[in-house]
């Protein structure tokens, strides 16, 4: 069997461990070791990668970004932010049809730019959503969809822990990439609340009433959000000005939520301590993926598999774009059966040399970056994507009343939603690329 043979085969291979339930960074790692075995036909170079690539994986500048971040979410959470956030939007919109979902929506928003995690805004936003959405007699259906889809906000809208493992991967700028889903994730936001309008049109019973707020109670919810809007003021504007890098804005940001959530109450010595412990065991689990990813790309790279693919491609003859929308297609696939974050480190070492080679009428710099923002978009798809949208089984373990099957079928919109976003952002770049553009 030829090596690239043995590359083809490691794909299937993989993917048999991870449905067989077998960790994602464990089946990369496992698949790596066994094909670089059968590719080299000695344990020299494995035993030489393993010496080294743990070191050169985790001594990595850019990565300490993400414990960071994710630290950042941990004294958000315990804040309070997310029940400000919710607030506020609540009593801008609440009263309105479908307003206290859209209002849900927005607050997801809001965290998602403070948290950089899809799960955590999904979980954080729901503790905080879901009692009130049933209490205005939204339909769980409703109320679970609407949860799920904007907590995928977390991931698209910066600070992105997945944003900062694709911009490793590929080379580029993490400040640039932040930057290009700035637009992109506020029409995110817009689509999520705009298919809330239709959907409460088509079926009225999905939705409550709820009185409309006063000026003084619209007041006092705006500003109870002041700490988010100084905190992503801080970190975001920082980076822009060039006063600080993305790692050390991450640090800000984590010392600023924590200071906010020290003065509010909500952080005391054992919720500190619980923070650090679950940013630790986040970090761990996402560092293990990452080394299991290294070690498979590695392996991919001997067998040049990713070099053989981008040739082969690139010789059918085929329109860039239908190449565009098979990867795209194979991303909503990928969606069902596997988290982002494993998407995103298994598969861009395969894909990005292929559509790389092809000519999409943009320097390379800018493709790359567009790329990013759609792979993200889709990915982000997959997060509520039946069967094994990792947001939908969040929502709906706190919302246990509602059947799963009600879940899915309320999610069909917002899905809709994605895929038409996708389609305006892959149809015309400039949307994704102006600011970048304008910036820089």
């Amino acid at each position: 069997m030829s090596s690239l043979e043995i590359g083809l085969w490691s794909i299937p291979v993989l993917l048999l461990l991870i449905f067989v339930r077998m960790p994602i960074g464990l089946a990369m790692f496992l698949t790596g070791i066994v094909g670089t075995r059968l590719v080299t036909g000695t344990w020299i170079p494995i035993m030489a990668q393993l010496k080294s690539v743990i070191y050169d994986t985790f001594s990595s500048y850019s990565l300490s970004i993400v414990p960071l971040f994710l630290l950042m979410g941990q004294f958000a959470t315990r804040g309070g932010m997310s029940r400000a956030l919710f607030r506020a939007a609540e009593t801008m919109v609440g009263h309105r049809r479908g307003g206290v979902a859209m209002a849900a929506v927005a607050a997801c928003g809001g965290f998602g730019a403070i948290c950089g995690s899809s799960l955590a805004t999904a979980a954080t936003m729901g503790q905080v959503a879901l009692p009130e959405l049933k209490r205005c007699g939204y339909s769980g259906s409703l109320s679970t969809a609407c949860l799920a889809a904007g907590g995928t906000l977390g991931i698209l809208i910066p600070p992105s822990v997945v944003l900062v493992i694709y911009a490793i991967l590929t080379e580029q700028n993490i400040a640039k990439l932040f930057l290009a889903a700035f637009v992109p994730g506020f029409l995110a936001a817009l689509g999520y609340m705009l298919t809330v309008s239709l959907y409460v049109r088509f079926d009225p019973k999905s939705a409550g009433a709820q009185e409309k707020a006063s000026w003084a109670e619209r007041r006092e919810a705006l500003v109870a959000v002041w700490p988010v809007l100084v905190i992503f003021l801080l970190v975001i504007g920082g980076i822009y000005a060039g006063i600080f890098t993305p790692t050390e804005g991450a640090a800000v940001g984590a010392a600023g939520t924590g200071l906010v959530a020290l003065f509010n109450g909500g952080l005391d010595w054992k919720g500190f301590r619980e923070s650090i412990l679950s940013t630790a065991s986040s970090t761990g689990m996402i560092f293990f993926i990452v080394l299991g990813a290294s070690v498979f790309n590695s392996f991919l790279a001997f067998s040049q598999l990713p070099q053989q693919s981008a040739q082969y491609v690139a010789g059918l003859g085929w329109s860039p774009w239908l190449v565009l929308v098979l990867i795209l297609v194979c991303y909503l696939i990928f969606g069902c059966i596997m988290d982002s974050l494993s998407m995103i480190l298994l598969t861009i070492p395969i894909f990005f040399p292929i559509v790389s080679a092809l000519d999409y009428g943009l320097p390379l710099e800018e493709f790359a970056i567009w790329f990013g923002i759609i792979v993200l978009i889709v990915v982000e798809v997959g997060l509520i994507t039946p069967p094994v949208g990792m947001n939908l089984f969040v929502i709906n373990s706190m919302a246990r009343q509602v059947p799963l099957g009600q879940t899915f079928r309320g999610v069909a919109p917002f899905i809709a939603s994605d895929i038409v976003r996708v389609a305006i952002l892959v149809m015309f770049p400039s949307i994704t690329l102006f600011l970048i553009r304008w910036l820089y």
